[in-house]
């Protein structure tokens, strides 16, 4: 998790985490095996919360961001959901119900790590809110998440982490997600330090402090962009005025 500052509005926080409606061994299961860095808290009203031990690089095998991790434990079938806040500018969640995307969501896709200088920034994905609150068996919050989702945010005044913290809200699932950048401090709200599985590389414990600075080093590389072909601004009139 990191912290950053824009000089066109508030400080902004970076973190990433996996929300499966799975029974917790399981869950741990699959990210052992695929080599997870990150935090696993008890179940909460059905669901487990992984948080990624980064937000914009790797954290499990493979080049395998969070939103690979996401897929790989909807392999298992799991309901699941991938979230990601970077620099509190962008929200992307990705979403999977019975080992199928249901929905892909961007606020901006223009603040994609290495995204082109013409990427639009406006928001992709609106039209799954009715799969993903269906997925999260909120249906009824369908029309409310889709106009969430669609808003603007002013920068100087407003940040991804309140809307995420909306969107959590309608969709029945742990508000305290957005406190996860202060790992591994103790968040304000949410779980204690204690009380979460810390896995480096898939391992627990002194194997894991050992495998996890091995990892590091490999794992810098970014993964895939959450939207790999983000539209772009084809040139208009307004660009016709320079030529």
């Amino acid at each position: 998790m990191t912290v950053s500052s824009e000089p066109e509005g508030p400080s902004g926080y970076s973190y990433a985490a996996v929300v499966a409606r799975s029974e917790r061994d399981a869950l741990l299961a699959v990210l052992q095996e695929i080599g997870f860095s990150g935090w696993v808290a008890p179940p909460e009203d059905g669901w487990v919360v992984a948080v990624a031990a980064y937000a914009e690089d790797a954290v499990a095998q493979g080049r395998r961001g969070v939103v690979e991790v996401g897929e790989s434990v909807a392999g298992t079938g799991a309901t699941v959901l991938a979230v990601r806040v970077l620099d509190d500018r962008q929200l992307a969640i990705v979403a999977w119900s019975g080992g199928q995307e249901v929905a892909r969501y961007v606020s901006d896709p223009s603040r994609e790590p290495g995204a082109a200088w013409d990427v639009l920034d406006e928001p992709i994905g609106v039209e799954g809110a009715a799969a993903l609150a269906e997925t999260c068996g909120r249906p009824e919050v369908g029309e409310e998440l889709a106009e969430l989702l669609a808003e603007g945010l002013d920068p100087e005044e407003e940040i991804e982490s309140e809307r995420l913290t909306r969107v959590l809200s309608l969709l029945g699932l742990p508000t305290w997600l957005v406190s996860a950048w202060v790992l591994p401090k103790r968040m304000p709200v949410g779980p204690s330090p204690k009380d979460l599985t810390r896995l480096r590389a898939g391992r627990e414990g002194v194997g894991g402090l050992v495998a996890g600075r091995a990892a590091r080093t490999v794992r810098r590389r970014r993964p895939a962009p959450v939207i790999t072909d983000p539209p772009r601004d084809d040139g208009g009139p307004d660009d016709l005025m320079w030529l």
